[in-house]
């Protein structure tokens, strides 16, 4: 008898480790918010699922309860085989889920414009609004092959795969890539955002509390991507002075050359702190004009304004008084005019005339139709 109450505990716990295992998988920071943000964002994922709960738990109920009601032993059912509507259930049926719809879509619209990366804050938390006298603190993130470079332009400093907040005050971070497609996520500060190569983006955040949380990269992005991550920590005022006093004592410097070798492609990197910045690194990879002697993007841009590129000459310029350019469908024979090598369509030929009839005889000959082959001819050409 024990032997088997010794079987039935070992075959309850080997059935509950998957279920352990699943549930050790899960992260509990999108549901942990740190910053004002990511609280907004996590409120928006309760109403969400509670306006889709009230359909689903609804429907599974009424499921059991018909099944139950309706089973084949029941003879007290009400049996119709002939019941083909009901405008009182139909009714039921498609308000429901409309009205749902209609809630999830305003509060899809009001989120996506309230939450907006590039809108900046009007508050720290809820009821206590931005103080006009603090200036938001600058961040500049580039996604590097495969770690994150933060810099601090206002400070003078900067940092690898490790950011540091102060609480409660705005932070304006402008993002961009060197190599490719990118995502910076920081689960308990605010939404994803992507970078890439050449684009500069903008994400506004506030950090509430102190701690140490984690950010990562949510976008695949080659061998590396899986370590892609750094720290974020929530400090004080006092903390974040002393932080950059720390940096600033570390004594290396990030120029040009070191930031070349910086950006070769490498994984698990430890952090890495840099006592100064070239005040126009950010800039030049912006622009993607690092290396010396690359021109930048936005030099090329400038030279093709002042030497009348495709957007800035005759063909590319737009039409006056915002008027759209017709396309050829709606342009007469005079204003499509004769383009290089387009025929000329011909000229009608005046009835009466040697040339018509002959054009006549022309246009018989063409619809005359060949005699068919018969098919023993047919197979013998096969």
């Amino acid at each position: 008898m024990r032997e088997d109450t010794k079987l039935s505990t070992a075959r309850r716990i080997l059935t509950l480790l998957p279920l352990t295992a699943i549930l050790a998988a899960c992260d509990r920071s999108v549901l942990d918010p740190a910053g004002d943000i990511a609280l907004q964002q996590r409120d928006i994922i309760y109403i969400s699922t509670a306006l889709m709960l009230l359909i689903i738990v609804p429907v599974i109920a009424l499921i059991i309860v018909f099944a139950w009601r309706y089973r084949h032993t029941n003879k007290d059912a009400t049996y119709d085989p002939d019941f083909d509507h009901s405008t009182s259930l139909e009714l039921v049926i498609w308000s429901a889920p409309l009205l749902i719809i209609i809630c999830l879509g305003a509060l899809t619209w009001w989120s996506t414009h309230l939450l907006d990366p590039f809108r900046p804050l009007d508050r720290v938390a809820a009821g206590r609004p931005v103080d006009p006298k603090v200036k938001p603190l600058v961040v500049q993130v580039v996604s590097l092959d495969w770690k994150w470079l933060f810099i601090y332009p206002e400070q003078g400093v900067a940092s690898v795969n490790e950011l540091v907040m102060p609480v409660d005050r705005p932070v304006r971070f402008e993002l961009t890539s060197t190599n490719m497609m990118n995502t910076f996520y920081a689960p308990t500060l605010a939404g994803m955002i992507y970078v890439m190569p050449g684009m500069k983006s903008q994400l506004h955040a506030v950090i509430n509390r102190e701690g140490t949380f984690r950010g990562m990269s949510a976008n695949y992005s080659g061998e590396g991507f899986s370590h892609m991550r750094f720290k974020l920590y929530g400090v004080k005022d006092g903390g974040f002075d002393a932080w950059v006093g720390r940096v600033k004592g570390s004594g290396q410097a990030l120029d040009t050359t070191r930031y070349l070798a910086l950006e070769k492609p490498s994984e698990r990197v430890p952090a890495m702190y840099f006592a100064s910045v070239d005040n126009t690194l950010f800039d030049r990879i912006y622009n993607r004009c690092v290396r010396p002697g690359t021109p930048c993007m936005t030099d090329l841009m400038r030279r093709d304004m002042k030497a009348g590129g495709p957007m800035h000459s005759g063909h590319g310029n737009p039409p006056p008084d915002g008027d759209k350019p017709k396309g050829a469908l709606f342009k007469t024979d005079e204003e499509k005019g004769v383009a290089p090598g387009r025929a000329t369509p011909p000229s009608p030929v005046p009835s009466g005339t040697p040339a018509a009839e002959q054009h006549q005889g022309h246009q018989k000959t063409s619809s005359l139709q060949l005699p068919a082959v018969p098919r023993a001819h047919r197979a013998s050409a096969a």
